[in-house]
């Protein structure tokens, strides 16, 4: 192998390593950097300048916590070859079982004695404790959960990111193993594009008011979706021009971590729609699950990206993916949810099956400039 095939080779194993580089570190580190490329697009030498003080501190930060990490390894390789007890978490001691002594040629290997060493059993996992969700009131706590669907210790997160919950969830199953219960989960991403590209988006979507149509809901007896104002009503927005792209390129940019949080597996995006919807004065969707008919099936990842006008001169619209239990065949909300309000350059991940609603609308001034927008769609597999 060539010097930089053993740097490349020694530099993937750390990324993957969270001891040394943490998911969400990963994450806002892609979103840092793609803003200093955007920033300085028109000037090499700056674009390369933030590069480097970024690469530099970047490096010094995993050669420190790496250094940890080998140190750490080195010490329990020493006890473990030396047989010595080594103390456990808990202040006593743990014997370290090596295998039976090399014998003498021809000479029968006695039998291995017996171990006394207790069955293993997987640690418990405490409930973590709950995150603070940016809602007027604080939704109720979810009961205990059976054997296996525990909720998971989440990474720290960076002050002002508004991550609700980072909730383990099985790769998507199929119909006949529908699982009796769907515990909402999701993951936020804040300030997820550069300020130049929310403008563009903003001026793009003020100037495209008259394409916007009356948005439709997919029913089982229709091939094509239908306009149903007594279930959803707003207007969207199917043609995003170069938009479409750049989202798609900054949720790729962060797709492996969002999965990794959500506990889903990676996934062949097989296909992709993207739509911007405008949500006015009473505007709503009510309970509804993205891929529960034949036409969406393939559905398996939501976004919702959040942007608006400033000052915001809406209210409510907010975001509530609830908990779901399974009844008659059909996904039921257990009452309890997490609420998202949306925020300016705000984006949120969660499972297609998951059930969900956004609560009415109010925007006194009934101008479409002042609608609640989203850039929200769906990725297939």
């Amino acid at each position: 192998m060539t010097p930089k095939q053993i740097l490349d080779s020694l530099s993937e194993t750390l990324m993957r390593d969270e001891r040394i580089l943490s998911a969400q570190e990963r994450t806002l580190l892609a979103t840092v950097l793609q803003h200093a490329r955007t920033a300085t697009c028109e000037n090499p030498e700056s674009q390369e300048a933030v590069r480097a003080v970024i690469a530099s501190a970047v490096g010094e930060t995993v050669a420190q916590r790496a250094f940890a990490v080998l140190g750490g390894s080195i010490v329990e390789r020493i006890l473990e070859s030396s047989g010595l007890p080594t103390t456990d978490s808990n202040g006593g001691t743990s014997e370290i079982y090596s295998g039976p002594d090399p014998q003498a040629p021809g000479v029968k290997a006695p039998p291995p004695k017996p171990s006394h060493k207790p069955p293993h059993k997987p640690p418990h996992k405490p409930a973590p404790a709950p995150t603070k969700t940016p809602a007027p009131a604080t939704p109720p706590a979810p009961d205990p959960q059976a054997p296996g669907h525990g909720l998971p210790m989440g990474d720290p997160q960076a002050p002002g990111h508004l991550i609700d919950t980072t909730v383990v969830s099985k790769a998507r199953v199929g119909v006949a193993e529908r699982p009796p219960v769907l515990p909402a989960q999701c993951v936020v991403l804040d300030e997820f594009l550069a300020p130049q590209e929310i403008d563009e988006l903003m001026r793009f979507t003020l100037a495209h008011e008259a394409d916007f149509g009356s948005s439709e809901v997919i029913s089982p007896t229709h091939v094509s979706g239908v306009v149903n104002y007594e279930h959803r009503r707003s207007r969207v927005l199917m043609d995003l021009a170069h938009h479409q792209d750049i989202m798609m390129e900054r949720i790729k940019a962060v797709l492996p971590q969002v999965l990794h949080k959500l506990g889903m597996e990676e996934f062949s995006i097989a296909g992709v729609e993207a739509q911007i919807t405008a949500s006015n004065d009473g505007d709503f969707f009510h309970f509804h699950s993205d891929n529960s008919s034949q036409p969406v099936a393939s559905r398996h990842l939501t976004f919702v990206y959040f942007f608006h006008g400033e000052p915001r001169q809406f209210e409510g619209g907010e975001l509530r993916i609830h908990d779901a239990r399974l009844e008659g065949g059909a996904y039921v909300s257990q009452g309890r949810y997490q609420t998202i309000i949306p925020q300016q350059n705000q984006i949120v991940f969660f499972p297609c099956e998951l059930l969900h609603e956004i609560t009415p609308v109010k925007c006194s001034s009934q101008a479409f400039a002042n609608s609640r927008f989203t850039l929200n769609g769906w990725l297939r597999q």
